[in-house]
């Protein structure tokens, strides 16, 4: 749960990350770098194409730096990425 709360306040561009589950099947295993970040969408360079990812409705599989990958609900990380990073998160469990 360390690397998800991490992830919460992390900046996401260049990290590496693939969709693990979409509610549009087009996004489902698009994995390269993220490029850019904004309120509801990643750019993500697939196949040295810009692929825009919305995500309110997509599982992403994210790497971090020492290699571990976290798994993050897109609707968790909706907003814009300088109010997410800014925000305290409170522990629920």
């Amino acid at each position: 749960m360390k690397g998800m709360l991490a992830i919460l306040q992390h900046d996401l561009i260049g990290l590496n990350a693939k969709v693990a589950r979409s509610s549009n099947s087009e996004y489902v295993n698009i994995t390269g770098r993220v490029l850019e970040e904004t309120r509801s969408t990643i750019t993500i360079i697939h196949r040295n194409k810009k692929k825009i990812v919305v995500k309110n409705t997509t599982v992403f599989h994210f790497t971090l730096s020492d290699g571990t990958i976290v798994e993050v609900d897109g609707e968790v990380i909706v907003g814009r990425p300088e109010d997410r990073i800014k925000r305290h998160i409170k522990r629920r469990w």
